[in-house]
This record gives structure tokens, C-alpha cells and sequence, in this order.
């Protein structure tokens, strides 16, 4: 373990901490991923989603969550060593593991100012958009880099094997 485990929050150290952030006014960014295999993608969406508030907390789906969503050959990398390694992130305050399919619990829990998603994303294909609209947030789409992804690196790795 690091120095930044204490930047990984459970849901009731999240839900304590909004309320401190909320006392200093401060403008809550929220992002969230499986954050896998960090690559440049990565990097660009957290830099560019720091610039939008004060506090910028990162989402990653648990282990279980990742399976579920990439397949059972993923995760790569496990669940507390890719928040230790987004935590170790200068641009990045906080991270929290949430294990549900989608960051709709992790919304309600953090009532971000600001929830940013990848280009990829759009508002019909974001399932956590209508949440993100009843807590009175805002949504912010950052560019997509092509061809960067986990996905990718680990289909390029394969076929090296």
C-alpha cells in the first residue's frame, strides 16, 4: 500500500467528505471508469475533467463490475491497485470502488457539480444522465483520443504472444 490510501473513499467517507466540500464551496467534479490498463486516454479525460472544478473524484468500477461489463478475462489489474494507482494521480483527489453496473449509487452519493464522461459517450447512450440531471448536475463530454484504449493494448499485447 501507498501514502494514498487515504484518497480511496468507501461510500460513507464520500458522503462525509461532500458534506465538507459543500461547507468550502467547493465545485465537485466526478468521473468514472474501469481504468484497466492506464494509458494516454486515460490521463487526457482526468486532466481535462480537473479543469472543470476543485475536487476531482474518480469512480472505479469494482473488480466484479468489470467482468461484467468487459468479460471474464477482465480486469487486468485488480480493483485496489488501480485506485492506488489513480489516487497516485496528481490531477485526481479522490477515488471510490463502486460495484453496481453503472455510477448512478456513486452520483447519488457524491452529488457532483460536474460528471464527466468520454466522447464515446452521449446523452442517449449515458445511462447515469438522468441522475446526474435530478441532482441538478451538469455533464461534460471530453474527446474521445481514437484508438486509445485498454481494449486496445491488450488486443495489441495478444498478439505479441
Amino acid at each position: 500500500m501507498t501514502e494514498n490510501t487515504n484518497r480511496i473513499l468507501t461510500r460513507e467517507e464520500l458522503a462525509a467528505a461532500v458534506l465538507e466540500w459543500r461547507k468550502q464551496n467547493k465545485i465537485v467534479v466526478l468521473t468514472n471508469g474501469c481504468f484497466d490498463i492506464l494509458h494516454i486516454g486515460h490521463l487526457y479525460l482526468l486532466n481535462k475533467a480537473k479543469l472543470f472544478g476543485d475536487v476531482l473524484l474518480v469512480g472505479i468500477n469494482s473488480d466484479r463490475s468489470v467482468a461484467k461489463l468487459k468479460g471474464k478475462e477482465r480486469p487486468i489489474v485488480n480493483e485496489k491497485e488501480r485506485a492506488e494507482i489513480i489516487s497516485s494521480l496528481r490531477m485526481v483527489d479522490y477515488v471510490s470502488i463502486f460495484d453496481e453496473d453503472t455510477a448512478i449509487e456513486l452520483i447519488k452519493a457524491a452529488e457532483p457539480d460536474i460528471y464527466v464522461k468520454g466522447g464515446d459517450y452521449n446523452l442517449d447512450n449515458l445511462p447515469e444522465a438522468p441522475t446526474v440531471s435530478a441532482i441538478g448536475g451538469t455533464i461534460k463530454f471530453i474527446e474521445f483520443l481514437p484508438r486509445k484504449s485498454s481494449t486496445g493494448l491488450i488486443d495489441k499485447i495478444k498478439t505479441l504472444s
